[in-house]
């Protein structure tokens, strides 16, 4: 297949085969290469091939192969005649990201940083299997699954100024757990305020450089400030969700005719009943998720107040942005001079609405919606502003962070943990890690450069830099 290069940043491979649409790649002469070493281009040719696609499949500067779908893959069918694909959407339903803001500069923290590691990684538990500190039974998960962050309120886990940061306010309306399998919530329940393992993390870090003075400080962010992430998802919950209706809805795919790529790459048309099943389950997922994240910002935030014995409110703690990057939702675009409703597959792909968009709320009305976009524990992350353009081109959407440029297997094979401690130690980033085989997979050398990720978005014009951080603290499952 050709690869032609349409400007400095992007690419098309044209229709070819049963591709019903071109697939567009926004990458560089550096990242490219990388795609052709594992299954991410195939996998974009044949979403590119599936019923009721609009415009093209979308491939990120941070695409790399998943199930199904590659991970950095964006994908928008026609709400009347498309698909909805399980594998689209990811076994870690909305996993996403979360910053935290302080009012605390680098110099108020950094004598305190392993007090704050010890407590944190006490409270926040972290790695395969963990479970939460506040467990719940199987008709409050539901609850929770059924009202996102309104359930996290009564709980007494959020403010009210918490919803109005979050993507959705911290809710999907369309939310059904009773399609939720009893296994799932069984899994699920349990782990309400944890990290789980793999690229999951929780950092500290210091804002080491801002871009854009006006929305920065829209954002209340400023150099030396210290910030928290939270990259986490909802955790076996979401893994079980996906593994039921894969299995529910690949029995159905003979009856539509639609061809299995592989073993995972299930998909239905959207109108079927075991689609709307799964997308009510989604749903609940994504709310289960949204409320996970702010569990964790409850204990994040009792952490601080115990170490700076001060009320969180007066340490600034506020949610900057919460976003999703695993997620499947119905949005309006316009296709063709035509306004028309799509079903947007984000699996790995951050949405990146700009000021004026409809589906905003107050002041990120005004100003456009903050784009979280992580990279690895030693390079630093980037935090953005979506365009117009994103709009117009990639159905609102940007990468979700720096993407896999190694295997979990071929980075536990080649990188040795004491390797890892010394990179941070000569760093000065404290890695606070529950498994020594986890934080190997998920070494810096493991992943792509997050400056060369985030370059094609800015210099296409999908997004603009508004902030760099660079972490401090790190906890790994």
């Amino acid at each position: 297949m050709e690869i032609k290069k349409i400007s400095d940043f992007k690419y098309e491979v044209e229709k070819t085969g049963n591709m019903r649409v071109p697939a567009i790649i926004y990458s560089s002469p550096t990242l490219l290469p990388f795609i052709e070493k594992d299954l991410a281009l195939q996998q974009l040719l044949n979403v590119a091939s599936l019923r009721g696609i609009i415009s093209y499949s979308i491939g990120m500067p941070d695409m790399h192969q998943g199930y199904a779908f590659p991970i950095g893959g964006i994908a928008a069918f026609d709400a009347a005649e498309g698909v909805v694909s399980p594998g689209g959407v990811g076994f870690d339903i909305n996993c996403g990201v979360r910053v935290i803001r302080t009012n605390l500069r680098y110099e108020d923290v950094k004598d305190y940083l392993p007090e704050l590691g010890r407590i944190l990684f006490k409270n926040v538990p972290s790695g395969v299997g963990s479970t939460g500190l506040e467990k719940f039974g199987v008709d409050q998960a539901r609850r929770a699954m059924k009202l996102g962050l309104m359930w996290a309120r009564e709980k007494g886990f959020a403010e009210e100024y918490d919803i109005e940061n979050i993507e959705d306010s911290g809710c999907l309306e369309s939310a059904e757990p009773e399609f939720v399998s009893r296994k799932a919530v069984d899994r699920g329940r349990e782990e309400f305020g944890t990290l789980g393992a793999g690229n999951h993390f929780l950092e500290i870090d210091k804002v080491e450089k801002i871009y854009d003075p006006k929305v920065a400080q829209a954002f209340g962010l400023f150099e030396g400030q210290i910030v928290i992430w939270i990259h986490t998802g909802s955790r076996g919950l979401g893994h079980q969700i996906a593994t039921d209706f894969i299995q529910i809805m690949l029995p159905r795919m003979e009856t539509y005719k639609i061809p299995l790529f592989d073993k995972d790459f299930v998909s239905l048309p959207i109108r079927a009943s075991e689609s709307q099943m799964y997308l009510g389950a989604m749903a609940a997922a994504a709310n289960f998720a949204w409320v996970n994240r702010q569990v964790i910002t409850y204990f994040v935030r009792k952490s601080f107040s115990q170490v700076f014995r001060t009320p969180f409110e007066k340490l600034g703690m506020d949610i900057l942005y919460d976003v999703a990057h695993n997620i499947a939702k119905f949005e309006k675009y316009t296709v063709g001079g035509k306004e028309m409703l799509l079903l947007v597959h984000r699996k790995g792909a951050t949405r990146a609405f700009p000021k004026g968009h409809a589906v905003l709320k107050g002041k990120f009305r005004e100003i456009g919606q903050p784009v979280l976009l992580p990279g690895d524990m030693r390079r630093g992350s980037y935090i953005l502003i979506g365009s117009n353009k994103a709009v117009e081109e990639t159905f609102g959407s940007v990468a979700h962070g720096a993407g896999r440029l190694k295997s979990r297997h071929s980075a536990v094979k080649e990188i040795s943990f004491e390797e890892i401690k010394r990179e941070m130690d000569e760093s000065d980033i404290l890695l606070f890690a529950a498994d020594k085989k986890v934080a190997r997979e998920e070494a810096p050398q493991a992943y792509k450069d997050v400056d060369a990720v985030v370059e094609p978005i800015i210099e296409e014009g999908l997004a603009t830099a508004v902030a760099r951080t660079k972490p401090l603290l790190v906890i790994k499952g």
